[in-house]
């Protein structure tokens, strides 16, 4: 896989004063940096360096939270009436 990126980009000019052997170091210098970002990219979406747990909610102090109950029945069909 490594091998036709590196193919592809000896002749995009400009580094054709490296050696060969220069060339590919580098190229695999670039490509394992490349890993290396996705790597910790990857952790950071799957949530492997969140710690969440002073966010969570104790659910005993939820039975002293009271119920606010709705003051008035809303009735949707009066907002479609015609007769407006």
């Amino acid at each position: 896989m490594l091998l036709p990126f590196m193919a592809s980009t000896i002749h995009a000019g400009g580094e054709s004063n490296l050696s060969q052997e220069e060339l590919t170091k580098k190229h695999i210098e670039e490509q394992l940096a490349r890993e290396k970002k996705y790597a910790k990219e990857k952790a950071f979406y799957h949530g492997k360096e969140f710690n969440l747990s002073e966010f969570q909610v104790d659910e005993k102090s939820l039975d002293s939270i009271p119920s606010i109950e709705p003051e008035d029945d809303f009735d949707i069909t009066d907002v479609y009436r015609d007769d407006q």
